[in-house]
Formats: C-alpha cells, structure tokens, sequence
C-alpha cells in the first residue's frame, strides 16, 4: 500500500498533467485557490475543472517535497518546489502548497496555492 505521501505527490503530477475530467473526479465540490489575483478565493470543482485547457498543460515536471503535515487520519497539507514547462515551451517554477480532506475513503483537493519563482 502507497504512503500517504506517495499518494499526494501521484495527485499533484496529475493535476499539473492531467485534463479537466480528473479536476472533476479529484477536487472537493469547492476549494480555496490562491494563485493569482483572478484566481483567489472559493471556487466550485466545476469552474476550477473548466480553467484546465487541453493541449497546454505541462512536460518535464519536477516536484521537490519541502513538507507534509497530517493534523488529523482525514487532512493532510503538502508544500514543494515545482518546475515545469509548458507544451507551448514555456517554463515556470513555484513554491506549491495544497491541502487534501479524506472523502468517501478518497482524498480530494480543497486547498491550492501557488507562489511563482523568479
């Protein structure tokens, strides 16, 4: 059985890979995104799934685990160093925390944020 850490980082390579049908299937029917002045605050798993545009998502990812804390069997908060780049060839970097509650036996996102690298 994969640890819980394991877990998380297989969740967040997804969410930086994946399409909009695994937003709707891995994020919480709402979830606190703080990621840019447009993206700040509560958000429904319906309009954070939408933002996902197909054929722009992300190659050569490097994630660098900088924490994890578990307050409880049902939460669990993790914070690492992303590096990416994008299909289109851009690249970006940034601190990343995100925040998991336990539902129905699944964890599902209900914390994002990000802080960009220079």
């Amino acid at each position: 059985m994969a640890s819980v850490e394991q877990e998380l980082l297989a969740l967040e390579r997804q969410f930086w890979t994946g399409g909009s049908k695994f937003y709707q299937e891995n994020v919480d029917e709402s979830c606190l995104i703080v990621f840019n002045r447009d993206m700040a605050g509560v958000m429904s798993n319906k309009d954070i799934a939408a933002t996902v545009k197909n054929g722009n998502r992300w190659k050569d990812l490097e994630i660098k685990l900088k924490g994890l804390v578990t307050p409880s069997e049902d939460t669990t908060i993790l914070s690492y160093e992303a590096r990416a780049t994008r299909e289109s060839g851009g690249r970006y970097a940034a601190l990343v925390s995100t925040g998991y509650a336990k539902r129905d036996g699944r964890w599902k996102m209900v914390f994002h944020q990000q802080t960009p690298l220079a």
